[in-house]
């Protein structure tokens, strides 16, 4: 039986839909890797994918999803009404 995880993580960035895309293009361009949904919320100023694939795809993303965020998101500049630091 193939093993299949489930990967929710919030990035802060819910309105320039360019680096929304480049973040989410990281888990899209890995096979086996399933976007079930990404909803980008511009009043917190976060976005939530959900993704799905096997543990180590799930690693892959979840890695190469933090990695591209922490590249184009300046928190210093970051403004939304959801809790954050930076």
């Amino acid at each position: 039986m193939t093993k299949l995880m489930e990967c929710v993580p919030n990035f802060s960035e819910g309105r320039d839909q360019a680096i929304i895309e480049q973040i989410i293009d990281e888990a899209r361009n890995i096979e086996g890797i399933t976007i079930l949904d990404y909803a980008p919320d511009k009043d917190h100023n976060r976005t939530v994918l959900t993704m799905i694939g096997s543990p180590e795809q799930i690693k892959k993303a979840a890695i190469n999803t933090a990695k591209k965020a922490a590249e184009l998101i300046d928190m210093s500049k970051h403004q939304g009404a959801h809790p954050r630091m930076g």
